[in-house]
């Protein structure tokens, strides 16, 4: 198979960092189906970053479920993407998380420092920079962080053995030769002298910090200010919003990944067990992983699971905002029987007039893109529409029997 760029902007064919292009498949069926990329480990082993990384992005960029099994190398995302649109996403993740941005070289080390942050680490040019910890995919990662490589490892990345100077050298080959010598010993001084090397790059004439730490007695203190009791206070509510996601993750995965839909029963059971039947953004997941074309069998079919859950309000404005993520993201075809979705969602009294009302008159990008947003709603109009016509009918009717009185 032929390889393509790391960096899809650069043209050059003797550009030297190269990946696998994706490979995908569509399995199942109904609202079942999910996209399977095959190749997705040598992806990001080309890419050098874990390939859960990879999958998650996908999962959040595309606003689907993933499934994950990192024994069976099997990697599953909800619904059905061409590898056209799968490898667009990619170059995202490329873009945000592999490429230095100032000399948009992909050999760059993901690290986390000490005050949560990530960063990027060029081993090319030396510059260290932050990916925007606005991106989903930033929390996952400082939920789980990259695994710290061996010594020998690295000492093989510490020597920049991927940067080519002097017709095709490394840095290590260059310093290997100046040793005269292949033993473990003049490798150890072979990677010593890289070091220097990239030490000079940097600018610095110190040792590396591996080498020369110093701890002072006030680092091992505990700030008790006002500021430090508060920024650990919001360091706790992260972690537990960041345990909540992945919980809701939990079910979808588990509602998908079964051979058929589990009963009403049992999901209502799995939900307790995961102590998010309350809860709104547990009506969302349903929406997403319950219906797909046959949407108007479907809803009929989980009547009595949507019913128990749907205690608020609020909770029907989730299920609105469910459908319309799931027809925005992965079925558009759906958008002319909008109507007929909302007329069975008020006939079965799942949603009430009111909330449809403020749902259809509202323009939001909180689920799906705001223009995406917008022909749904217009498509939503010719229903709104009757709930005005039955509204003036039954006005028309109270005023004839006091009229009759």
């Amino acid at each position: 198979m032929s390889l393509i760029n790391i960096c899809r902007d650069n043209h050059d064919p003797f550009y030297r960092y190269k990946m696998p292009p994706i490979q995908a498949k569509t399995e199942g069926r109904g609202n079942g189906i999910k996209t399977n990329v095959l190749n997705a480990v040598e992806v990001a082993r080309a890419l050098n970053r874990p390939t859960p990384y990879v999958i998650k992005y996908f999962g959040f960029e595309l606003g689907a479920q993933t499934a994950i099994n990192e024994e069976k190398e099997r990697y599953l995302i909800n619904g059905v993407h061409d590898i056209e649109k799968l490898q667009d996403v990619l170059d995202g993740f490329i873009n945000k998380f592999v490429l230095c941005p100032s000399c948009k070289n992909p050999e760059t080390i993901l690290s986390i420092t000490k005050d949560g942050h990530l960063k990027r680490d060029c081993r090319a040019c030396g510059k260290v920079t932050e990916v925007d910890p606005r991106l989903k995919l930033v929390t996952y990662i400082l939920k789980n962080p990259p695994q710290k490589n061996d010594k020998g490892s690295k000492k093989k990345a510490a020597t920049a053995s991927a940067n080519v100077i002097g017709g095709g050298k490394s840095i290590s080959d260059i310093a290997s030769k100046q040793q005269g010598t292949g033993s473990d010993t003049g490798s150890d001084t072979a990677t010593s002298a890289a070091q220097a090397v990239v030490a000079n790059r940097l600018g610095s004439t110190e040792a590396p910090p591996s080498q020369k730490v110093e701890v002072k007695d006030d680092e091992w203190a505990v700030d008790m200010s006002e500021e430090a009791v508060k920024a650990r206070a919001m360091e706790l509510n992260a972690l537990t919003l960041k345990d909540e996601t992945e919980k809701y993750e939990e079910f979808g995965n588990w509602i998908l990944t079964q051979d058929e839909i589990p009963s009403d029963i049992a999901i209502f059971k799995k939900a307790q067990d995961l102590d998010i039947v309350n809860d709104r953004k547990t009506v969302e997941v349903l929406a997403q992983c319950l219906f797909d074309e046959d949407i108007l069998k479907e809803i009929d079919d989980h009547t009595g699971l949507l019913s128990k859950i749907l205690t608020t309000p609020k909770h029907e404005k989730s299920l609105l905002g469910g459908i319309e993520r799931m027809i925005g993201t992965d079925h558009m075809d759906l958008v002319p029987q909008v109507p007929r979705i909302l007329m069975q969602l008020y006939q079965d009294d799942l949603v009430s007039e009111d909330v449809i009302r403020e749902w259809g008159t509202h323009v939001t990008k909180k689920y799906v893109p705001k223009e995406t947003c917008k022909k749904i709603r217009r498509a939503a109009k010719p229903f709104l529409d009757w709930l005005d016509q039955a509204g003036e009918e039954e006005d028309d009717d109270e005023e004839e029997d006091d009229d009759e009185e």
